[in-house]
This record gives C-alpha cells, sequence and structure tokens, in this order.
C-alpha cells in the first residue's frame, strides 16, 4: 500500500518550526484500511457420498459445507474417468473435466458413457474474491461394461464396423470367388468397412466365421460376473434380427436360441412380424409391440437375462437359468442393421423391475433351462 502512487499523494507530512523533526500523519489512511472488509477463503466443501447416485447413464453427486457460509458465490466441479479404485493417480490418469458456476450443492453429470469402472470426483466453494481449496475427492463405481463387433469371426455376409453391423448380400459370394482361385488374388489392404484389429478379439482368440444361414456376429468381451446393461437399435427396413448372448462353443453354422447354449428374442419383419424368445430350438411368442430400441440386461451370478423396451423400461421377456461359462453378447442379422450401445449404467428403472419380480418368484419364461 505505502508505494502506491495515490497514496503516497495524500500524505500530508508535518514539520516543526526549527526542523528537528518531521512527522507524518497516518491517521487517515488507518481508517480507511480498517474500514476494508476482506473475504476469507472458503472451506473446504465435503461431499455426501451416501447421497451420491450412479444410474440412468448419469451421476449425481451431493455436497456440503463444513459450517454455514453465506457468502458463498457459487461451486465448481471436476471429474475424470479411472479404472483404479482408490486416490487419484499422477501417472496415466486423464485430465480433470470442470464444470463452472454451479448454484446449488448437488449437481447430476448426465449423458456419460461408462467406458471406465470409475469416476474421481471432487468439488471447490468460490466466493467473489477468492477460490478455496479442493474437497478430498471421492470415487464412485460405475461398473462398465464395454465391448465391440468381433468381425473376425463374423458372417461374411456381415459389414462390422466397431458397434455396428449391417447386411452385405454379395460379401460372401466376392469372398467364395477368391476362395476358389486360392486367394491368389486377394488383397492385403484391409477394408475400411471391415475392422479385424480388434485388441479384444485377439486377446479371445480366433473362430472360425459363422457360415450357412448364421448370420451371426459376437461380441469381443465376455461376461464373467456381475449385473450389465447394454441396447440394440435396429433399422426400421430391417427384415429379420436376433439379440441374446451365447456361449463361446456356439458353432459356426449354428443360430441364436436354436441351441442349449443361446438365449434370444428375435424379430422376424419379413411378409409379416413375429416377435418371439428362443432358447434351445423352442419358441415363445411375445404378443407385445416390438420396440425401437432392446435394453438387455444379464444378471449372470443370478441367472438371468431379461429383454425390455429400452424408452419405457417395460420388461418384453426374462430367461432364468445357471450359467456355467462366459457369456458373450450375440447379434444375428438379415437384410438390414444394428447399433449396439455398450458402456451403459443398469437404468434404475431396471433395477426396480428386477427387485420387485424377485420379490415375487417364480418364472417369467416357458423356455428355461439349466444349460
Amino acid at each position: 500500500v505505502t508505494v502506491a502512487s495515490a497514496f503516497r499523494l495524500s500524505l500530508k507530512p508535518k514539520v516543526s518550526d526549527s526542523m528537528t523533526h518531521m512527522m507524518v500523519d497516518f491517521a487517515l489512511e488507518k481508517r480507511m484500511l480498517q474500514a476494508v472488509k476482506f473475504l476469507p477463503v472458503p472451506k473446504a466443501p465435503e461431499i455426501d457420498v451416501a447421497a451420491c447416485l450412479v444410474a440412468d447413464n448419469c451421476i449425481t453427486i451431493s455436497w456440503r459445507m463444513p459450517e454455514e457460509d453465506s457468502r458463498i458465490d457459487h461451486f465448481v466441479l471436476e471429474y475424470r474417468k479411472t479404472n483404479f479404485d482408490g486416490l487419484p493417480r499422477l501417472k496415466g490418469e486423464q485430465r480433470w473435466e470442470l464444470v463452472d458456476y454451479i448454484k446449488a450443492t448437488q449437481y447430476t453429470l448426465s449423458g456419460l458413457k461408462f467406458d471406465t469402472k470409475y469416476m474421481n470426483l471432487r468439488v471447490q466453494a468460490c466466493n467473489k474474491a477468492v477460490a478455496g481449496e479442493y474437497s478430498d475427492p471421492v470415487t464412485l463405481e460405475t461398473k462398465a461394461f464395454v465391448f465391440s463387433l468381433d468381425s473376425t469371426s463374423s458372417h461374411l455376409n456381415l459389414k462390422v464396423e466397431d458397434t455396428y453391423v449391417e447386411w452385405d448380400p454379395t460379401g460372401g459370394k466376392g469372398q467364395e470367388k477368391i476362395k476358389g482361385k486360392e486367394n491368389k488374388n486377394r488383397s492385403n489392404t484391409a477394408s475400411p468397412k471391415r475392422s479385424t484389429n480388434s485388441p479384444r478379439a485377439s486377446a479371445r482368440g480366433g473362430r472360425d466365421r459363422f457360415a450357412g444361414e448364421s448370420y451371426t456376429v459376437l461380441g469381443d468381451t465376455a461376461v464373467e460376473s456381475g449385473q450389465h446393461y447394454w441396447e440394440v437399435r435396429a433399422q426400421k427396413d430391417c427384415k429379420s434380427y436376433s439379440v441374446g448372448v451365447t456361449y463361446r462353443n456356439l458353432g459356426k453354422f449354428d443360430q441364436l436360441g436354436k441351441t442349449n447354449s443361446s438365449w434370444c428374442i428375435h424379430i422376424n419383419n419379413w411378409l409379416q412380424t413375429t416377435f418371439s424368445a428362443k432358447h434351445n430350438n423352442k419358441a415363445k411368442t411375445l404378443d407385445i409391440p416390438v420396440p425401437d430400441r432392446i435394453g438387455v440386461y444379464c444378471d449372470f451370478d443370478g441367472g438371468q437375462l431379461s429383454f425390455y423396451n429400452a424408452s419405457s423400461k417395460a420388461l418384453l421377456h426374462t430367461f432364468r437359468t445357471k450359467f456355467t461359462q462366459p457369456l458373450l453378447p450375440g447379434f444375428m442379422i438379415w437384410c438390414g442393421g444394428l447399433t449396439v450401445s455398450t458402456g451403459l449404467q443398469v437404468p434404475s428403472a431396471v433395477k426396480t423391475l428386477q427387485k420387485s419380480e424377485n420379490g415375487l418368484g417364480g418364472s417369467t419364461s416357458s423356455l428355461n433351462n439349466v444349460a
């Protein structure tokens, strides 16, 4: 303050007649400084873990101040995805994402893709002058299940691109001609439409391509435990498709639902629409409208596979069994295309339905089988 030019100009020194001493009166400046009210640094908020919720592809985080502070102007939330369940690591972590100017003590992060197992979150309080320290970070489990379609084993009549599969009536014929010539004229350049370098697929090990009328493609990641959820959307002009799960041993000529190691729901839009649940070559007609999006809920440990209307969360069908081997998501498509959405949290409405259904007991499927 004393070096400020305006402050120096305001000083009025008083000098004695004999020049024996000089005195500067700081009384005015003292009163001015004493009248200044400084805002204190806000304390770090405390995140209420019990009130935090992970559901419906959203994370709701709640916090409180350790003591009431009416001078808080807003809060800042930072979050980042991680595969570690402890405190944030310094190395190999994604950068913090920031949400600023939050007025309430609760915030919902929506539209998330849970492609990691956990999420770190922290909050800081700010007044009009300064920001306080961040809260202790918390780690919330997101239970991610992310997979792509395994193009290395898909039927030759299918074009596979990450999470999209499309029927290609010329694919098989073109490949058969090449095969007849012992692949002499085959190009070493992979088709941009047919990706074959999935790391998960390589780790899973090779298998024969599906052939014949088994127009099938599997997911490249297996379900071995826990509860998982994914969704499937079919193109409107799709003539026939199946959505379900299977053990790895599904034969290359086998169709989903026609073996005792695969379960699915099947939609046939050829001539007239039929909707059915299939397992072990037995079908049960589902007398309900076919939804635009189908949600698949798999509770491996609980031995339950359920299908939902992904928009309304209405239950379509449930299989109950005892899964004895890892399960791979499976899809059959003929004339049309399917888009798969993964990395989704089990919706809260599905959890509620599962609780009520399990409380009632019994079975919702006449095709149950212990495989």
